[in-house]
């Protein structure tokens, strides 16, 4: 049986609630946006973040937000980290309690998946059946594993890293006496395959470039990385081509079978942008949103990984997969929704915990002409800083939180900087500006 809420007619308050008498003065426009049905596709971090924002901001209106796992939305971070190690529950994930959403009067619907778009109706279709009116929509849809094209890539028992269901599998296929085989040497594999030498299991990590982070991080950072998980026991392939799955292991374009009782395939992610696509709305490389995470139709917002957005700071339009990223533009949205003044744009920045270590990245190397490396890039507690003439585009700051914030200030602000006094641990970061 299809389940069919009626909106609220023009007006009118949505059926059980009276209209307060303040909100009765207000002109029609802003009493219809405070009490409009926004619907959320995907109960991530993005769409999570939305929902209990736009109560935050004031929305009265119905609140439905839908996701395809049957867990309250919860953070993906620690599923690499803390979770396959064993030091966090699933009540340490949670974005917030789960009574949290009944409290503020926000509809969770989980392991239900969205099959349809009618913008003409604005309406929602689920694979239950169920179809559900909105009158603004947002779309959290997140991103999905990149799938190798070669055989044995459908086998069952191969492992990705993108949900807590996944996270479970690869924790019970870890342990002592255990080999564990990271096709791609990204971040999530490389925290995977450090979380595997945490839990006493061997790993190995198979790369088709010539160095591991290649196409998100400075060769400087990559050859740090490389060396200090070889140090902890990770063995490092690197121009190794994989051309099959095979039940005993990995096998390389030079014949070699790596072999493991576990294999984890992390070599990048592609934006679920195709329920977007089938509705109408421009896509290129993730959903087209701009700077109010609006798409091509005005009723239709979308945050997150699945989008390819406008990023003001670096002067360009990308697709970042990160959860400051989704926190930012769950902001976008739910300001434009409830008629708030748009939030100032943010310096893209991203983290990844590996053994000890604490990587933090601000901005974006497009466009840097050279780099300068600030302290001893072979221990702990240096930076690599991009710079485009006298100003950082980006820093990688490892177990360096003074450079890491000031390389995202000066990045957002635009401030020139001094290259010998970025250079010289000796002198503070506060002195490197120009005068």
């Amino acid at each position: 049986m299809k389940h069919h809420v009626t909106p609220p007619q023009a007006g009118k308050p949505p059926s059980g609630r009276s209209v307060p008498a303040a909100m009765a003065k207000r002109p029609a426009s802003l009493y219809l946006r405070r009490m409009s049905r926004i619907v959320i596709i995907g109960a991530g971090h993005a769409g999570g973040t939305a929902a209990a924002l736009l109560r935050q901001y004031g929305h009265e209106g119905p609140i439905l937000l839908a996701g395809e796992e049957t867990a309250p939305p919860y953070q993906r971070p620690p599923l690499s980290k803390a979770w396959l190690k064993g030091e966090a529950g699933l009540e340490d994930l949670l974005l917030r309690p789960e009574s949290f959403y009944a409290e503020k009067d926000i509809q969770l619907r989980t392991g239900v998946t969205a099959t349809a778009i009618d913008r003409a109706g604005r309406t929602v279709t689920f694979a239950d059946g169920t179809v559900e009116p909105y009158d603004a929509l947002i779309l959290a849809l997140g991103s999905t594993a990149r799938r190798l094209p070669i055989p044995g890539a459908d086998r069952p028992d191969l492992l990705e890293l993108r949900t807590l269901t996944d996270a479970e599998r690869l924790k019970a296929a870890l342990g002592p006496g255990r080999r564990l085989a990271v096709v791609g040497g990204g971040y999530v594999g490389l925290e995977a395959a450090a979380s595997a030498r945490a839990l006493g299991a061997e790993a190995v990590v198979i790369e088709r470039m010539d160095r591991v982070l290649a196409r998100v991080a400075s060769a400087t950072l990559s050859a740090f990385f490389t060396a200090w998980h070889r140090a902890n026991g990770v063995e490092i392939l690197t121009d190794a081509e994989v051309t099959g799955f095979e039940e005993a292991g990995v096998r390389l374009a030079d014949g070699r079978l790596i072999s493991a009782d576990a294999i984890l395939v992390g070599v990048g992610a592609l934006a679920c942008d195709g329920l977007a696509a089938a509705a109408g709305l421009a896509c290129d490389n993730g959903v087209v949103v701009d700077e109010q995470a609006r798409t091509s139709d005005p009723a239709i917002y979308a945050i997150g990984d699945m989008t390819h957005r406008p990023v003001p700071v670096h002067d360009g339009v990308f697709r970042l997969e990160s959860v400051p990223n989704a926190l930012e533009q769950a902001k976008q949205a739910a300001s434009a929704i409830t008629g708030r003044p748009a939030p100032a744009p943010e310096v893209p920045w991203f983290w990844s915990d590996q053994f000890e270590l604490k990587l933090q990245i601000a901005g974006l190397p497009g466009g840097a002409d050279r780099q300068i490396v600030r302290g001893d890039a072979t221990a702990p507690g240096f930076a690599v800083f991009h710079l485009a003439g006298d100003r950082i585009v980006c820093v990688e700051a490892v177990n360096a939180p003074a450079e890491f914030m000031a390389g995202k200030q000066f990045i957002g602000r635009r401030t020139p900087v001094d290259a010998a006094k970025l250079a010289d641990p000796a002198v503070s970061m506060k002195a490197v500006a120009q005068a």
